[in-house]
């Protein structure tokens, strides 16, 4: 059964919001940060990213950054940027992109059931990321980013939010990327009860993105513990800030690949060797494949449809999923990217930079590229559910959470 408790949530005055709200921390480079919070001095991005008030000569990870983003977060909430429910409710987070709508629940989930995996995970974590995270939380006595969960769609919580959609939002704006936030609470004793029960009889939790920032916030909850050697485990330092959207709402988009040279083949060697494994056809237009086991291929100003031959696929949950297929009979075999983790030979693109992007990078620093079909939310939970762990770049989650929209002090 899963933990997913209601919990007191500190969040941006309405009048402010859309000015608070701010793109993960992790999608920007300290440069670009800078610049974000140059344009929008409200942007919570300050506090995630506290090296941005301080001179370029200032260690991004030192001390005194992370002490900045905890004083930042105290005046924001003394001031009134911040106010803090005083009641333990559930929250609906919308966002539409596109015209098309998700819609979650903002919660707590329990670092138990992330140790106990009831809260499963499909990729691994670096200790060099976690702490940045870890220190950040564990300085602001706060989590501050949502982590992205998944769970297989339930009536109950349905039925829910459709209820509390039916009230006046919390929130309701359009950011300058063109999503539309929206936010309601539910606080209703009746309503707060039959959420968290529902979850209760749900075994299967997932994590769909935010892998750094789960195990950072589970190691801050394990510090405490120590430090609390007589804790109960209804302390909220056991639990993290979570939305969880139900699988039939998400849309996972492909994580497209560019590579800088051929390793040595000239492009009629790199042909041969590709028809081997695949069905190969020039296409006049860019490709962009419409089912699972097809690729497009950029290489030398053409575009090409690969269609994988029957003798290279494969039912394993990992070893079938496209982003394997290219790696273990194109990227590897013929290129010579044995870990895509750390050539630098190769980049990914996420799917929400378009084809064109993959055209553009083959002007520039790479010669060849490679369109995917998009990893399904039911292939990422086969390969959690069989304690597996998804290539490198499988999947790309849009739209992304904001960060300070929703924060879990402790």
């Amino acid at each position: 059964m899963a933990v997913i408790r209601p919990f007191e949530c500190v969040r941006p005055a309405e009048k402010v919001a859309d000015r608070v709200a701010a793109l993960p921390y992790d999608v920007y480079d300290s440069k670009e940060a800078r610049a974000e919070v140059e344009r929008e001095p409200l942007s919570f991005l300050k506090i995630d990213r506290a090296e941005t008030q301080f001179d370029e000569s200032v260690d991004m990870y030192s001390e005194q950054v992370y002490k900045k983003a905890h004083d930042m977060l105290m005046e924001a909430i003394d001031d009134g940027t911040f106010i803090t429910d005083k009641d333990k409710a559930y929250y609906v987070y919308e966002l539409t992109m596109d015209g098309r709508t998700q819609t979650g629940i903002v919660a707590c989930a329990s670092i138990d059931d992330y140790l106990n995996n009831v809260i499963k995970k499909h990729e691994n974590t670096r200790a060099d990321k976690e702490l940045d995270r870890i220190n950040h939380v564990d300085t602001c006595s706060a989590q501050t980013g949502p982590i992205f969960l998944a769970y297989r769609a339930n009536a109950v919580i349905s039925a829910e939010v459709a209820k509390a959609k039916q009230e006046k939002p919390v929130y309701s704006f359009t950011a300058v990327d063109g999503i539309r936030h929206q936010v309601w609470k539910i606080s209703s004793k009746e309503s707060v009860e039959a959420i968290e029960n529902a979850f209760a009889g749900i075994n299967q939790i997932y994590i769909a993105d935010g892998h750094h920032r789960a195990a950072s916030a589970v190691k801050v909850g394990l510090r405490r513990r120590e430090a609390n050697p007589g804790y109960t485990g209804n302390e909220e330092f056991n639990y993290f800030l979570s939305v969880l959207f139900p699988d039939e709402e998400l849309m996972i988009m492909p994580y497209n690949r560019v590579v800088k040279d051929l390793n040595g083949l000239s492009e009629e060697e790199f042909m041969a060797k590709i028809k081997d494994k695949f069905t190969v056809s020039e296409s006049s237009t860019q490709v962009a494949p419409s089912k699972k086991g097809e690729f497009g291929m950029y290489l030398g100003k053409k575009w090409y449809t690969l269609t994988a031959k029957e003798e290279i696929l494969s039912s394993d949950p990992v070893d079938g999923l496209d982003v394997a297929v290219l790696q273990n009979n194109v990227l590897e075999p013929l290129l010579g990217i044995h870990d895509p983790k750390t050539d630098k030979r190769i980049d990914f693109v996420g799917g929400i930079r378009g084809l064109g992007e993959l055209e553009r990078r083959c002007s520039e620093d790479c010669v060849l590229a490679f369109s995917m079909y998009a990893t399904s939310i039911g292939e990422l939970f086969a390969v959690a559910d069989a304690g597996l762990l998804m290539p490198p770049k499988s999947t790309w989650f849009e739209p992304k959470l904001r960060s300070g929209l929703f924060i879990h002090r402790f």
